[in-house]
């Protein structure tokens, strides 16, 4: 079995454009979470989302390229050409068929189906795009990636909800191990922030109603009130690790374990007892080949729902124990929730950091919920130098659970 490790990765996220920006920011403790101003939101009763603003997708994927994407694939490929530069993979140092893309989102092309329906309604049906089919499909982020950078090795896309930046990593990182591929380009995008989608979460009573950006995404907090909508995408370049040391890659963390499971409970709440989430963690530990205290640090799925998060502090305690110090942070308070992108931008801060040896506070929790008795990450115990080992934590509607074990490389 080959050894699995990351070269390269990009995010765009409500915090920060670019990884670079995004991790800074994060780790500083910025909130992206602002007022909704792509569109008039107040008949929806919701007021703030995770709002990409200073996003151009002619800079980096150009005019022509970007009119054919909706911004779910925009988000996409612009993360994925930042981790690819960043991993300097080519095909002069690679061969085509030995790169893949497992790439997903958990709703597809929401605001170019809006558009056309919009459009049909009124105006007929002969004025619908030509465009609106690939455009709107949820596979179109992985095709174009792979179109882009001509990968001929697999390329396929998961939905599976809020889970599904984690199970395209998880399932990326076995196409290596297992060794059908050299390299793959793996992650999540979503866009939704857009009238149907406020409008169908609101629906759902499942988004905060709060209306200071501030204090809207409060992961683990007893005053918490639903999660916070949020858009972006992110990328791992993940790649064998001998291939990587022949041809002299940075090698930025490795990835060790990967578990996933279904709750068999409800379309949309978790497990109360937290026990698929506690297999899936315990799964990707085993496969780590590491024990339960070796993990310092749990990028938790945390978001801010009454559900998930005392559901997500039962399921860790199950493994770790209560008692346990391994220290958890949700990193939605600061970006929303990017439901099918989250997995992927949290794996990134996962990543970074181990490489820091710094951990992501929780941002957003003022007032622990006794019910959800975790040891949060705060200012005062976020240095983490012998932090060796890191679990990120996705779970979807539909009872999706999909865990993610990271190694810091030394």
């Amino acid at each position: 079995m080959a050894r699995v490790v990351i070269t390269g990765m990009g995010a765009i996220a409500p915090n920060g454009n670019g990884v670079r920006n995004f991790i800074d920011n994060s780790f500083n403790g910025k909130v992206g979470i602002k007022k909704i101003s792509k569109f008039d939101a107040s008949e929806t009763g919701i007021t703030v989302a995770g709002e990409i603003d200073d996003f151009d997708p002619q800079e980096v994927i150009g005019k022509k390229a970007a009119r054919r994407m909706d911004l779910y694939s925009q988000y996409a490929l612009q993360s994925a050409i930042e981790a690819m530069e960043m991993a300097d993979v080519n095909e002069n140092n690679t061969h085509p068929e030995d790169i893949g893309v497992i790439y997903g989102s958990g709703i597809g092309g929401l605001t170019t189906i809006q558009e056309q329906i919009i459009k049909m309604h009124e105006k007929g049906p002969k004025r619908v795009s030509p465009m609106f089919v690939p455009m709107s499909i949820a596979n179109m982020a992985a095709g174009n990636i792979s179109i882009h950078f001509n990968t001929q090795n697999i390329c396929t896309s998961i939905v599976t909800a809020c889970a599904t930046g984690t199970n395209s990593i998880g399932e990326a990182f076995r196409q290596i191990k297992e060794g059908r591929a050299k390299v793959m380009i793996a992650g999540g995008s979503e866009a939704s922030v857009n009238e149907i989608g406020i409008a169908g979460f609101a629906a759902l009573t499942a988004l905060s109603t709060a209306t200071d950006p501030q204090k809207a995404s409060l992961p683990f907090d007893k005053e918490r009130r639903g999660f916070v909508l949020g858009e972006g995408g992110a990328t791992l370049v993940l790649e064998d690790l001998e291939h990587a040391q022949q041809r002299g890659a940075k090698i930025l963390g490795e990835v060790v374990g990967y578990g996933t499971t279904s709750d068999a409970y409800h379309i949309t709440s978790p497990d109360p007892t937290g026990a698929g989430a506690a297999k899936a963690m315990q799964l990707a530990i085993d496969e780590a080949g590491i024990a339960p205290g070796d993990v310092s640090y749990i990028n938790a799925h945390g978001t801010a729902t009454h559900a998930n998060d005392e559901g997500e502090a039962k399921a860790i305690n199950k493994v770790f124990g209560e008692d346990s110090n391994v220290r958890v942070s949700s990193t939605k308070g600061m970006t929303g929730h990017l439901l099918g992108a989250a997995g992927a931008i949290e794996a990134v801060l996962t990543v970074a950091a181990l490489q820091k040896g710094k951990l992501p506070m929780n941002i957003g929790c003022f007032n622990q919920d006794p019910n959800c008795s975790v040891n949060l990450v705060t200012e005062k115990n976020q240095n983490a130098l012998d932090a060796h080992y890191a679990l990120s934590n996705s779970f979807g509607f539909g009872g999706h659970n999909a865990v993610l074990a990271f190694k810091k490389w030394e």
